[in-house]
């Protein structure tokens, strides 16, 4: 059974409509106008947005609880199997998590119907941004209208919604990337624009054919005929020129002109993805001074600067909105697992866990089995695996005192 068909408010109704339904649509000055839809069209923007969406869906999200000897996860919980494996009858978690971070890092709110039968969340059903007005209230209540597949508007509960925002101004809604870096994306599409232009009706001829006299119609056909028979083509690459009637061959090579627009194209992927807060190299674009230690940090900062605040962002978000104030208090609580993200990094996972498990005569601060469980492995049976490793290197004896003569 479809979405709108479980809600009250589907019923007939004029077509009316969409409230905002080009979402964050704003004309620039490049002449472009720039919508969630349109930016996507633009490479930079879209990769900038998949990397966003890809450390938000694809590192695993677990509900876990605390106890009194750590945590444990809450597989029991009802909350457990909606965030972790399926959030509605056509989404898994992947998907689901996908589309809010498509939807926030572009429009800087996200929208869930969330579905309680008996005071549980049975499911999370996905809003487009287009389609659900927010407004504040004088007494600082929220309220929600949103806009059904056949045109009619109904306000719903704050209590059914799920609001999830980016960097916000006044508290209540995000702030709009793709509003606020319109004239970067804008200069970006114009761009593209005016190059495709170019290439469709520009005459950019490779040299010219200077000889002396006037040609007429027949003559000038044969001479074109020749030039293309001998000389154009890859097979013809590198042969000489035989040229008559004191003729000239005059190159024409790349104008500074064309030299600086493709420059400014180059600019524009560093300006939008300074705009997402996305490192250039992570959607394909890198100069000439990254080496391969330097890219290594470059990955490393992404995970740390990038994904992690959004990770962040996901876990505070649902701990306001999924869980009840007795759930929080009862330790209950989700997490994304970041170790997920240094998977590729081999060494520098075995040095860290060799430093928590106390290497080098250091007392450590993790147990075997809770390394094996960020590594994703059964866990020991053995009783020393969940004890906190101790100091077994002995200290250096003190050399005893020179006696004075």
């Amino acid at each position: 059974m479809g979405f709108w068909s479980r809600l009250p408010w589907n019923r007939k109704n004029a077509t009316l409509e969409l409230f905002r339904e080009v979402y964050g649509s704003s004309p620039v000055r490049s002449g472009v106008t720039v919508t969630w839809k349109t930016a996507l069209e633009v490479t930079a923007v879209l990769r900038c947005v998949a990397v966003i969406s890809d450390g938000l869906s694809t590192v695993p999200l677990k509900l876990f609880q605390k106890t009194g000897s750590g945590r444990t996860e809450a597989t029991d919980h009802p909350l457990h199997d909606v965030l972790t494996t399926a959030p509605n009858d056509w989404q898994d978690s992947l998907q689901f998590r996908e589309t809010l971070a498509f939807h926030v890092a572009l429009c800087g709110n996200a929208f869930v119907f969330v579905n309680r039968v008996r005071g549980r969340i049975s499911e999370l059903l996905p809003l487009e941004p287009g389609r659900v007005e927010v407004k504040r209230e004088s007494n600082w209540q929220l309220r929600y209208w949103v806009t059904g597949l056949d045109g009619h508007r109904e306000e719903v509960p704050a209590e059914a919604i799920w609001h999830l925002r980016g960097p916000s101004w006044n508290g209540y809604m995000g702030l709009e990337p793709v509003r606020l870096t319109r004239e970067a994306i804008g200069l970006s599409m114009a761009l593209e624009q005016s190059h495709a232009r170019l290439h469709r009706n520009g005459v950019k001829p490779s040299g010219v054919y200077s000889i002396e006299g006037t040609l007429d119609k027949p003559q000038h056909e044969r001479l074109q005929e020749i030039i293309a028979q001998h000389m154009a083509g890859v097979d013809n690459t590198g042969k000489p020129l035989i040229l008559d009637r004191a003729a000239k061959w005059l190159s024409i090579a790349m104008t500074g002109v064309d030299a600086q627009h493709l420059e400014t194209r180059k600019h524009q992927i560093e300006e939008i993805c300074r705009g997402f807060g996305v490192n250039p190299i992570m959607v394909g674009y890198s100069d000439k001074t990254a080496t391969y230690a330097s890219a290594e940090q470059m990955f490393i900062a992404h995970a740390v600067h990038t994904i992690r605040p959004w990770h962040r962002r996901f876990e505070a978000s649902i701990r306001r909105f999924l869980l009840t104030t007795e759930e929080r208090r009862a330790g209950f609580y989700p997490k994304f697992l970041d170790n997920e993200l240094m998977r590729g990094a081999a060494k520098d996972r075995a040095e860290y866990y060799a430093k928590a498990l106390g290497s080098g005569g250091t007392k450590g601060w993790m147990t075997q089995n809770e390394v094996r469980d960020c590594e994703e492995m059964e866990r020991s049976s053995d009783p020393e695996a969940d004890k906190l490793p101790q100091p077994t290197a002995k200290p250096a004896p003190v050399a005893a005192p020179t006696p004075t003569p």
